[in-house]
């Protein structure tokens, strides 16, 4: 056999997984819609959730002086939410639309400082922050990845 059937195989072999990979995700995380444009890309739980996670990690790295944020990863991590987005049918126009909404950051945000408080993350208290972040990544949370 030629080695390009042997590459086509593997494209194949990888497409089909990264398929059950995102078909898993959604049914851990919650129904995958139909068609991507049946459901705003805001109500789409795992990419709202992955950019909170993320916001709490950079706020947490932030503020805690011995706690600092993995960018690199969190950029990474941002391109992965994107990639999934892209996964599920919405165009490119449609998670720029999405990135670039102020309201929409301006809400993820809110939700984000909300979580922190009830985290524990208390305001002028960097150390309530610190606790938060060893606490994540303790429990190797998504937002614990995001910190060292």
């Amino acid at each position: 056999m030629s080695s390009g059937g042997i590459k086509d195989r593997q494209l194949t072999r990888g497409a089909a997984l990264k398929k059950i990979l995102i078909l898993t995700l959604g049914l851990t995380l919650g129904a995958l819609p139909a068609r991507a444009n049946e459901v705003p890309l805001k109500d789409v739980a795992y990419v709202s959730e992955g950019i909170i996670a993320t916001g709490i990690a950079y706020e947490i790295g932030r503020v805690c002086p011995s706690l600092t944020a993995r960018v690199l990863t969190g950029v990474f991590f941002l391109y992965e939410l994107q990639s999934y987005a892209y996964d599920l049918g919405y165009s490119k126009a449609e998670v720029d639309g999405y990135i670039n909404d102020k309201d929409e950051k301006s809400r993820l945000e809110a939700v984000a400082r909300a979580r922190l408080a009830e985290m524990g993350a208390i305001l002028d208290q960097p150390e309530t922050y610190c606790a938060v972040g060893r606490q994540e990544i303790a429990l190797e949370s998504q937002i614990g990845k995001l910190l060292r």
